[in-house]
């Protein structure tokens, strides 16, 4: 038997927390941007991922209209790291609420480094950084999805298996329901059938 949980009913939040455990896991998407005063602000998301192919576009979702929202639409720039192991502790503090005139950088105490070709630092930390400029946006009441086009993609070689990242070297983290994370566990690898009909 299953029990049936519809979005009209008076419990958002609980319907949402059900959402969010069984979407998963989800990819985090650690933002850095610069506010238009030139203030750093990192921040991490796990409504994350690949948008599109060609022409090589990312999204990340904004709950509500929040530090890392205003300057990725403000400036037209951000930049993904990506979240790993090493830099957990890191990661989940950057999720604090902080205001947006602190530098999120500086208060959480993560190194940060020039980026190729936008202005938002790369977090000097993380094997991968996806540099960004802001494509659109598309606004669902309390959530805004930000899409940006990836014009750089800068990868520490430590990471690299020849010229393709190991996964084992880049140790993501995502996220679970409720305060819980994860790390990838086994993985199994099928070639993709070809259908010869």
């Amino acid at each position: 038997m299953r029990r049936i949980c519809k979005a009209d009913e008076s419990d958002p939040g609980g319907f949402i927390a059900l959402l969010k455990a069984v979407v998963v896991p989800r990819p985090i998407a650690w933002v850095s941007t610069v506010s238009e005063d030139g203030v750093p602000n990192l921040a991490p998301h796990s409504f994350f991922t690949v948008a599109s192919q060609l022409p090589p576009v990312v999204q990340f979702t904004s709950i509500g209209h929040n530090d890392s929202l205003r300057n990725a639409t403000g400036t037209g720039e951000f930049v993904i790291s990506l979240a790993n192991r090493a830099m957990f502790e890191q990661i989940n503090a950057t999720g604090t609420n902080y205001p947006p005139e602190v530098d999120e950088f500086e208060a959480v105490g993560v190194g940060a480094e020039p980026s190729e070709l936008v202005t938002p630092p790369r977090v000097a930390g993380s094997p991968v950084a996806i540099e960004c400029v802001t494509a659109q946006t598309v606004e669902f009441e309390h959530s805004v999805v930000v899409f940006g086009r990836v014009v750089a993609i800068a990868v520490d070689q430590a990471v690299l298996d020849g010229d393709h990242p190991d996964i084992s070297r880049l140790e993501p983290l995502a996220r679970l329901g409720r305060d819980e994370w994860s790390e990838v566990g086994r993985v199994l690898r099928a070639a993709r059938i070809v259908y010869e009909g």
